[in-house]
């Protein structure tokens, strides 16, 4: 790293805390470059986040460029020869203590953590082969269900690429285009993104309706929904309606829908290979918290199901209280009107339903998520 990128990469450091993530001040640095400042961004978030992985594995006494260059030998490390981390250490230095308390953690989930995470790519339909052509250093997902979901191994900046800046690619993790997957929209259909954030699903829905039907997709954030409307004019998809939604019992329309899909805000555990800045400022409390959130939206946005219609519940978390509990509580006021839907999960190759899916880091190289779905009974 050059002075100037140890510069950045430590003023980034400093300035993260709970209230201000270390993603969001990376963006902000990044883009508040003076032009005579030298830097190449890609290093500097890669030793921000170094950073953040082992941060239990620095020496606190050492200079910032000691801490930058201690953690980026330990990824070295980790790459060169996996087993050198034992699963002990793992277990004491890779995740907050209490993780244990909420959740399963397989020792595979926390090596997982600890390695840089894939970049994944979604091609427009039946373009992924043709996608990792054009790009090099990239190769498509080889399962059919997936099969516009690219790996990128490459160095370039996918944002400035023709391929992107014409709609021919969205960066959308691996797992969250599985999500898409299991919904199943059809053409013509109307569906509800009930917590679409920037639209990454919303737009891989309309995509797998060709863009037929009518999607709703709403936020409680104005700033995500109008970046959904700036990548939904870029991929060109129109069939869509962006509303503001806070999460209480009054919806944003009486619209009733064939696919209410509830992507829920949590604590992002699943992420934390890919924002380690978030295992150091989530706690106990936010799980509790946003648990009961979860179940909230969940119990109101069910009211827009059609019978027959689909319900699914998604969470890039992997905590009892965000994933089963939300599922089980949910099924005990519900069990009248919806009942559980199995789907072949379309991470696997056993092809074996359920209703309740997982999906770990470890596994696939996607971040990790819980989905469960449900249909409305008929009348």
């Amino acid at each position: 790293m050059t002075r100037s990128e140890q510069q950045i990469a430590a003023m980034v450091v400093k300035h993260s805390g709970r209230d201000h993530p270390a993603d969001a001040v990376l963006r902000e640095a990044l883009a508040e470059l003076p032009p005579d400042v030298s830097a190449d961004k890609r290093a500097v978030a890669t030793a921000v986040f170094a950073y953040f992985r082992w941060f239990r594995w620095l020496n606190p006494a050492d200079t910032a460029p000691k801490k930058f260059a201690h953690a980026l030998e330990l990824d070295e490390r980790l790459a060169r020869d996996p087993a050198s981390f034992t699963e002990p250490e793992l277990r004491a230095n890779a995740v907050p203590h209490w993780l244990q308390s909420v959740m399963d953690v397989p020792a595979a989930f926390l090596r997982a953590l600890q390695s840089e995470p894939k970049l994944w790519l979604r091609a427009r339909p039946a373009q992924g082969a043709k996608l990792a052509q054009q790009l090099g250093h990239a190769f498509a997902f080889a399962n059919t269900l997936l099969s516009d979901a690219v790996e990128y191994c490459g160095q370039e900046d996918l944002f400035k690429s023709q391929q992107f800046q014409s709609g021919q690619l969205e960066v959308q993790d691996l797992s969250s285009q599985a999500v898409s997957v299991l919904c199943a929209p059809n053409p013509g259909e109307t569906w509800w993104d009930a917590c679409a954030g920037e639209g990454g699903k919303t737009l891989h829905l309309a995509d797998l309706m060709r863009n037929k039907g009518l999607i709703w997709a709403s936020d409680r954030s104005r700033r995500r929904l109008a970046l959904l409307r700036r990548r939904a004019a870029r991929a060109k998809m129109f069939n869509y309606r962006a509303e503001i939604w806070e999460g209480g019992a009054k919806l944003p329309t009486k619209t009733r829908f064939d696919g209410v899909l509830v992507d829920a805000p949590c604590t992002g555990i699943g992420g934390w290979q890919k924002n380690p800045h978030a295992r150091w400022t989530t706690t106990p409390k936010d799980v509790q918290e946003l648990s009961a959130i979860q179940l909230n939206l969940l119990s109101h946005a069910a009211v827009a199901v059609k019978p027959a219609g689909k319900l699914i519940y998604a969470v890039c978390t992997l905590s009892r209280a965000e994933t089963t509990e939300v599922a089980d509580n949910f099924e005990r006021s519900f069990a009248e009107e919806f009942e559980a839907w199995p789907v072949a999960n379309p991470l696997s190759d056993q092809n074996l339903p359920a209703a309740r899916q997982w999906f770990w880091p470890q596994d696939h190289g996607g971040i990790g998520m819980f989905v469960a779905l449900w249909r409305r009974r008929a009348i």
